[in-house]
């Protein structure tokens, strides 16, 4: 099919959500990611989204609202202490796990009994929910197991031909996918899926948030994912990427002794001076970081880099995030220098 450009005019906007309405797949702008908009209650439109993605079937979907309000209508219940935690977060990159009914089918669960809830806060994103009046799945709009999209480019560089249409909504504010949580108790929060929603930013309201094992670790064997990004290896370019934790002195020895001879270095702002190899930087700080860091994967792939060695960020905060993402990029292999 051809894929069709569209602007972030209210008419292109009614357009994609016309099509998404009948149907159709729209690569849609969020503030997270750019992500493959469908449909939630249909389920030949998700299978389109699955098949679009060559996305594996036990990989959950999560449904984006234009309020979170409207969760009482796709969920058998919802704990107060998720209502606060809407309160604060949303709309915002903040996906809520919940137990669903029967309006969000399997397909859209990855056969699960519970649904991600998430309401963006991108305007355009909004505007087209609301405009077409349907539960948006939208997973990030990029080929299964390569690096998010954060602009309309990357969508169609990965989806050109497979989609009915792009909406361009510029480039997305956060760069890492929603944080994902679900709810142990009344006042205990798991995260599932870090992002810019932090884990100290949730004490503020929990009393206690936990830390998936899965976020660091691969799954055990024939354990189901509960979110997106969760069981398979994620976000990686066609380069080899190796992760290395170390001082930027000891990277910087590391390097000279690995990769001098035709590797790559992904570094942070400042470290690519006397770097001892062709590099690319990705931010002085975590939110820059989670901001360049799929951008600067793609470019890698673009300037036909085979092996990457990135110097490993923070787990705190925002860090949590990125270092997620790496180290799935890095199939869960950490170079401890």
């Amino acid at each position: 099919m051809e894929t069709v450009l569209l602007s972030d005019c209210e008419s292109d906007l009614s357009a994609a959500a016309k099509l998404i309405a009948n149907g159709q797949i729209v690569g849609l702008p969020t503030e997270t990611v750019y992500g493959l908009g469908a449909d939630a209650s249909n389920e030949n439109a998700v299978r389109e989204i699955f098949k679009a993605k060559g996305r594996p079937a036990d990989n959950p979907l999560i449904v984006h609202l234009a309020d979170f309000s409207q969760a009482k209508d796709y969920t058998t219940s919802i704990p107060e202490i998720a209502y606060t935690i809407a309160e604060r977060f949303c709309p915002g990159p903040i996906t809520i796990v919940l137990p669903k009914n029967d309006k969000i089918p399997l397909v859209t669960s990855g056969g699960l009994d519970t649904v991600g809830i998430r309401v963006p806060s991108h305007p355009v994103m909004h505007r087209i929910i609301e405009l077409s009046g349907r539960p948006i799945a939208a997973p990030s709009a990029n080929t299964s197991g390569y690096p998010s999209p954060t602009s309309a480019e990357h969508v169609l560089r990965d989806m050109n031909g497979k989609i009915a249409a792009v909406v361009d909504g510029g480039q997305s504010r956060f760069g890492v996918e929603s944080t994902v949580i679900s709810i142990e108790s009344s006042d205990t929060v798991r995260i599932l899926r870090p992002g810019c929603v932090t884990r100290e930013m949730l004490l503020e309201i929990c009393r206690e948030v936990i830390i998936d094992d899965a976020i660091l670790h691969e799954l055990k064997e024939g354990q189901k994912a509960a979110s997106p990004g969760m069981k398979y290896k994620h976000y990686s370019p066609k380069a080899d990427i190796k992760m290395v934790e170390a001082s930027t002195d000891d990277f910087r020895s590391y390097i000279a002794e690995h990769a001098a001879d035709g590797g790559y270095a992904l570094v942070f702002d400042g470290e690519e001076t006397d770097m001892p190899c062709r590099c690319l930087t990705y931010g002085k700080n975590s939110l820059e970081q989670a901001h360049q860091l799929f951008a600067r994967l793609r470019e890698l792939d673009e300037i036909g880099a085979e092996v990457v060695y990135v110097h490993a960020p923070s787990v705190d905060g925002v860090g949590l995030a990125v270092y997620n993402r790496l180290i799935r990029a890095a199939g869960f292999e950490v170079i401890r220098v």
